[in-house]
This record gives C-alpha cells, structure tokens and sequence, in this order.
C-alpha cells in the first residue's frame, strides 16, 4: 500500500500501522492485557505467559519511500508470520511467534481479510491526523516502556525506554533522569543483557 505524504508527516506511521495491526489480530477486552504488543518502531511481538522476555516476534513492518511523479510516496509493507509453529514446546526458544497462536486454523486469504480494512483505514486517518490521535492507544501495547535500551547512537548508548511522543518519536530516560527523543530509523534497540528481555 502506498500513502502520499510529506517528508515531515512520516514520523510515527509505522506506529500507526502497527497498531492497526495488533487490534485487528487482537482486540482490546477490557481488564485484560494485550496479547499483540508493539516493540518501537515496527515489530510485533506475541506475549506468552509461559515464555520469559518481552515476547515472540509474530510480524514487522518496513516502510519505504518512492518518487511518483513529483510527489513523494510512503509504501508500506507488513509481514506476519502465518505458518505454525511445530508442537514441540522447544518452539517457544526460537523467539517466533504465529498467527495461528491467536487465531487456530486462519488462512492466508482470512488473516488478509482481518487485517486489510483496520490497516486502510488506519492508513486514511494517519494522513488525516498524524499519529497523535494514537498516542494513548499505544501505551497499554508499548512493550519497550520502562525497559532498560541500548542504541546505536554515540552520544545516546543507552537509556530507559519512556513512552512515544505525539509524532511517534521514542523517549529515552537517561541517569541523570534527563529525557532524551530519539526518532524512527536513527536507532537499533535491545533490552540489555541481564534484564531478561529477548531480542528482536
């Protein structure tokens, strides 16, 4: 799917579709925990009560962007893994997760006919709104929150993941307990090593 918008307006979309995603495979049920959480900034990941992390890697999303014309076009593309996993319980070592997890015996065309209509959707109201409207909805999916992150980045190696901001951007906590922003694409973030997380 391709969306036309300006370079500034891109901050946050794979939130946004992200997000789409997770609620079409797994609708919110108040007083419950989600299942499908969120790993800043385009990662799905399935929780499991007897696997130990942050959870398995059930999707990714990568966002790309083309000339058409003279307009600047952002292409999306999703992936969700649909195969299922062997029964062995070897399998929840391997860090992947499977659709049919949550939806026992779904088919390619029926996880598309789940997912298509919330993510077009999702995409109309992004180019409308931008991701502010969002922000809150992602919270309670935001498996980074509070986890301590290493980045990329010299002059930002690591921090507590913060929450997003209204345009998509992560915040860091620092020692200090200063917050630093970190924007999409600048960064590769893992729980560190001991915390008990598994990376993605």
């Amino acid at each position: 799917m391709a969306l036309p918008l300006a370079p500034a307006s891109w901050s946050g979309l794979s939130l946004a579709v992200g997000l789409a995603l997770a609620d079409a495979l797994d609708p919110a049920v108040a007083g419950q925990p989600a299942r499908v959480g969120l790993k800043w900034p385009n990662d799905l990941l399935l929780h499991s009560p007897d696997a130990p992390g942050l959870g398995r890697k059930l999707g990714g999303i990568l966002i790309e962007t083309v000339q058409v014309g003279s307009q600047r076009v952002a292409v999306v593309g999703v992936g969700l893994n649909l195969r299922p996993l062997p029964a062995d319980e070897s399998s929840l070592s391997w860090g992947q997760a499977s659709v049919h997890e949550l939806h026992a015996g779904i088919t390619a065309p029926q996880a598309l006919a789940r997912v298509a209509r919330p993510l077009l959707q999702a995409l109309v109201d992004f180019e409308r709104d931008g991701f502010a409207p969002l922000q809150a909805c992602y919270a309670p999916r935001d498996v980074l929150a509070g986890q301590p992150v290493t980045t990329t980045l010299a002059s930002l190696p690591q921090g507590v993941a913060d929450g997003v901001d209204r345009d998509g951007t992560l915040w860091l906590r620092l020692p200090d307990g200063s917050r630093q922003p970190v924007a999409s694409g600048e960064v590769s973030l893992r729980p560190q090593a001991g915390t008990g997380g598994t990376a993605c």
